[in-house]
């Protein structure tokens, strides 16, 4: 049980107060128990040989519970590239690139190539992971592959199976982790966000967060209305759904998506022969979802369940020529009529660098888990919700929907006193940013931001198709860089539209964000 007496600190307002603009370098524990972690003086070092030297790593403390700054503390990684011009130096630009449990230490480096000169020249950009991941005291619960996979498509006879997993990682977690699991949350990264700060000497800070991390901005901007200058939201989440609802919101983005692959994929029937009407290439579509239910089909050397060719595929149809092409790759093996064995050269999926301490294979599973079980204490305990849920959505969003809303972790999670979900209402100003077919936010996730976030303005891509605008080369960038270079928000909501060829697929995005796997075998870079 909590004394009464450091209750006060678990309330935005007065952990806010904790954490001036700038510590004195006289104030005392006594006078503020946070001063320990306010006064650090992190050691710049060059973040790995394989790295540029103006490429710089430190490691800072932050309190494990910051109701109990005086116990256990954990270690925050954070890296830098300095500001290209000391005379135009504004401040700096803390870097998120989203996940719950993506790490984002190598932001700084990954985005130089990506901002323009003009961002480069006025900011320190400024990477972390955020606690818990990478290198900020990982988490790990010793998760095998088949535990790691959370797309668990909803069937009376196997329901009782997802239970069992849902349970088995939820003890898992905590057999490994134990009561640090309830304070790798939101809320403390945004106070970790605020030491961070205050360890950089500075009184405000600038922010850039792509997916998740445009909530972790949002809830900083509510916990630090002060301490926050200018705020890019990219790719926003709807902090209203904070977190089932977050999942659930890909089985109903994914729907218009689909429907508009379909009809696109029809007009171009001569080129892919999966339908000459939407309503053929949709059928064409789950007979193949319907055979793999019958019999899994081998695709290079993987046996794919109806499920997972709609898990598989659900992002993909957001983006309507990279859809097309791997349905019609699995049309052919579905008859038998693909080489077998045959595989596609593609790129790699870039492994983000270590700087140094040993990462837990299943973190980034781990992290996702951790954060959205404990954000929150609105995720259903009884297993039957979700059964009904699932059945519902089935019906409501075929393609996704049993998925999205089935059994999770998070039924089975220990609370153990942690916090709620944070309101965001507030009118702090910040930009948002949003593609009009992002898989991962959609547009009406975006919107729900903009709705909470009063002294925002939103930017929307009509066209745009992929997740992150910001550095990508979008009709978006020039407002965005104008805002933090400037200051000057747009003066109302504003549309612009997307280039033709960009319409149809991402292209290359050179952006760090974590993104969902499409079908496996078709990984190849048809670009």
């Amino acid at each position: 049980m909590r004394s009464s007496r450091i209750a006060p600190f678990l309330a935005a307002s007065a952990v806010a107060a904790l954490i001036p603009a700038l510590a004195p370098a006289t104030a005392s524990a006594a006078a503020n128990p946070l001063s320990q972690y306010l006064q650090q003086k992190p050691a710049w070092h060059r973040c790995d040989r394989s790295m540029p030297v103006t490429f710089q790593c430190a490691t800072i403390k932050v309190p494990l519970d910051y109701s109990r700054p005086g116990g256990k503390k954990l270690d925050l990684a954070i890296s830098r590239v300095k500001a290209s011009s000391e005379r135009e130096r504004r401040g700096v630009l803390l870097l998120n690139p989203g996940g719950p449990g993506g790490p984002g230490l190598d932001m700084p480096q990954q985005l130089a190539g990506e901002l323009p000169k003009s961002v480069k020249n006025r900011y320190d950009l400024i990477g972390f992971d955020p606690r818990g991941m990478g290198e900020s005291s990982p988490v790990g619960c010793g998760l095998t592959s088949a535990e790691e996979n959370g797309e668990r498509a909803y069937k009376p006879e196997t329901f009782a199976k997802d239970v069992k997993w849902a349970r088995t990682l939820a003890e898992k977690c905590h057999a490994k982790q134990g009561d640090k699991l309830r304070h790798i949350t939101t809320r403390n990264t945004a106070r970790d966000m605020d030491v961070i700060r205050a360890v950089l000497g500075e009184k405000k800070i600038s922010y850039l967060g792509y997916s998740y991390g445009t909530y972790l901005g949002a809830v900083y901007t509510q916990m630090f209305p002060k301490h926050s200058d200018r705020i890019v939201l990219d790719s926003a989440v709807d902090p209203a759904r904070i977190w089932r609802g977050m999942i659930q919101i890909w089985a109903e983005g994914t729907e218009p998506a689909f429907t508009r692959w379909t009809e696109w994929t029809a007009e171009r029937n001569s080129t892919y022969k999966l339908g000459a009407t939407p309503e053929a290439v949709r059928k064409t579509f789950y007979d193949l979802v319907a055979q793999a239910d019958r019999k899994p089909i081998d695709l290079d050397g993987t046996k794919l369940t109806g499920a997972d060719i709609r898990s598989g595929s659900r992002a993909t149809f957001f983006s309507v020529r990279e859809a097309a092409e791997p349905i019609v790759e699995l049309k052919k093996a579905a008859a038998g009529s693909r080489p077998s064995g045959h595989r596609e050269s593609g790129t790699p999926t870039p492994v983000p660098p270590s700087f140094g301490r040993a990462v837990p294979g299943d973190n980034g599973t781990a992290g996702f888990w951790t954060v959205v079980c404990a954000d929150t204490r609105n995720w259903p305990r009884d297993p039957e919700q979700y059964r009904a849920d699932a059945i519902r959505d089935k019906g409501r969003y075929p393609l996704y929907g049993d998925i999205a809303s089935n059994i999770k972790p998070c039924a089975f999670w220990k609370k153990n006193g942690g916090e709620p979900a944070t309101r965001i209402d507030n009118k702090v100003g910040a930009l948002i940013l949003q593609n009009e077919w992002d898989s991962q936010t959609p547009l009406a996730s975006g919107q729900g931001m903009r709705r909470v976030m009063k002294g925002a303005k939103m930017v929307t891509v009509l066209g745009g198709v992929g997740h992150g605008v910001y550095g990508t080369k979008s009709c978006a960038d020039k407002t965005a860089t104008a805002y933090l270079t400037t200051g000057r928000l747009p003066a109302q909501d504003a549309t612009c539209q997307a280039a033709p060829a960009a319409r149809e697929r991402t292209g290359a995005n050179p952006l760090p964000l974590p993104t969902p796997p499409g079908l496996p075998g078709l990984t190849a870079d048809r670009r």
